[in-house]
């Protein structure tokens, strides 16, 4: 008898994490689990200016971990920001990495961790299990409901020399433990939350149709989509109301499990080539390509599709596959176009003629290897020119 394919082997790995109100209160406590003697915050400007990582650094200092604080982080964090990161690291005898804030502190400091464990340049370790030695211990606290490195087993860095952005994938990078607080997202502005709402929503999208997808990441990537599009825009108009926030970032986590086990498709493989080669915004990129990709995705695995429908709240019971996915692709604009996220890549400095460079780039990545439906450097032009 044939084997099943949803009981194909598939391995799951996550990190242990603690969701809740003052989650990040708990920082000191396990950085002197971990043995800390000194730690490095890596953080950015804007989180430092909302104040939570004064609250993490207080509260480490409660715990007697002395520490130094790295800020010099841009929003696509670059590979000699890593450097820059580990040189003060060992410069500061650091023994152990507190990350605080969105994707781009998280990745930094995965990224910081590698190159002080594996003493070489941070460019070495692109791709998939690269990394040799496992990195110092890493205790993450998000403060965006998108990129979800707090568990994933990804760090995405730019290399601006080339300038694209790489992918590390590796379960050395897995963080040691995830602080998971909704309060530290309040302080995101409504076009933010958008942002990385949409980029948690692809997340959970592509992990659901991606040739790695299993039982047990269908389950998060399902939830992750229902309370997404639940939530996303109610969250825009109440900043600071507590219970939606708390409901985003739970997304966000379930839909960072299933992503890392799962991988991901055409949305991030193109979204990184724009990252790396304009600097583009990874949430705006990933919200402009997303209907674009399901259209071309839909004949390869339109019962997922109908799926991911349903958990956004439409009714696909008897429609034709032609009608199932205009609904799709129409639910996806109409939440863009209600998030205020009507852009085209053209409004983000896309020029029709750097279009072949982009699906170059975008058929290199490893997040295309497990796009459910395998596309030529041609299809990925046309979906480009699409979206301009």
């Amino acid at each position: 008898m044939k084997e099943p394919t949803e009981f194909a082997l598939r391995k799951f790995v996550a990190p242990e994490f603690i969701f809740g109100i003052d989650a990040r209160k708990l920082t000191g406590r396990y950085a002197k689990n971990f043995g800390a003697r000194k730690v490095l915050v890596v953080s950015d400007p804007r989180v430092m200016a909302a104040g939570w990582t004064d609250d993490v650094i207080a509260c480490l200092r409660e715990e007697g971990v002395e520490c130094a604080v790295f800020s010099s982080i841009t929003s696509n964090p670059r590979a000699d920001e890593v450097m820059k990161g580990a040189e003060l690291y060992q410069r500061e005898g650091c023994n152990a990495l507190v990350a605080v804030g969105g994707g781009s502190p998280m990745d930094c400091a995965k990224g910081i961790g590698i190159v002080c464990a594996n003493k070489r340049d941070i460019i070495a370790f692109e791709g998939v299990d690269k990394v040799e030695l496992p990195i110092p211990p890493l205790i993450c606290i998000p403060t965006t409901a998108g990129s979800a490195a707090d568990v994933s087993q990804f760090a995405i860095i730019s290399d601006v020399q080339r300038r694209v952005k790489f992918a590390i994938i590796s379960k050395m990078i897995v963080p040691d433990i995830a602080l998971i607080d909704p309060v530290t997202t309040t302080s995101m502005p409504a076009e933010l939350t958008a942002w990385t709402g949409m980029d948690a929503l692809c997340h959970a999208i592509e992990a659901y149709v991606s040739t790695a997808h299993s039982p047990i990441t269908d389950l998060f990537a399902l939830q992750a989509i229902r309370l997404i599009t639940s939530n996303m825009l109610p969250t825009m108009v109440e900043l600071d109301n507590i219970v939606l926030r708390g409901e985003m970032l739970l997304a966000c986590l379930d839909a960072g499990l299933a992503f890392s086990n799962a991988s991901l498709g055409a949305v991030h493989a193109m979204a990184h080539s724009l990252g790396g080669l304009l600097n583009a915004p990874h949430g705006e990129c990933n919200a402009i390509l997303l209907p674009y990709v399901i259209e071309f995705n839909f004949p390869a695995a339109p019962d997922r599709y109908r799926e991911i429908g349903k958990a956004m709240g439409l009714d696909m019971d008897g429609m034709a596959s032609r009608d199932a996915l205009s609904a799709l692709v129409a639910a996806i604009n109409h939440l863009n176009k209600q998030a205020k996220l009507t852009y085209t890549l053209g409004q983000l400095g896309v020029d029709r003629g750097i279009i072949p460079t982009l699906a170059e780039k975008a058929m290199h990545d490893p997040c295309i290897f497990t796009n459910p439906r395998q596309p030529r450097s041609k299809d990925i032009e046309a979906i480009y020119e699409k979206a301009l």
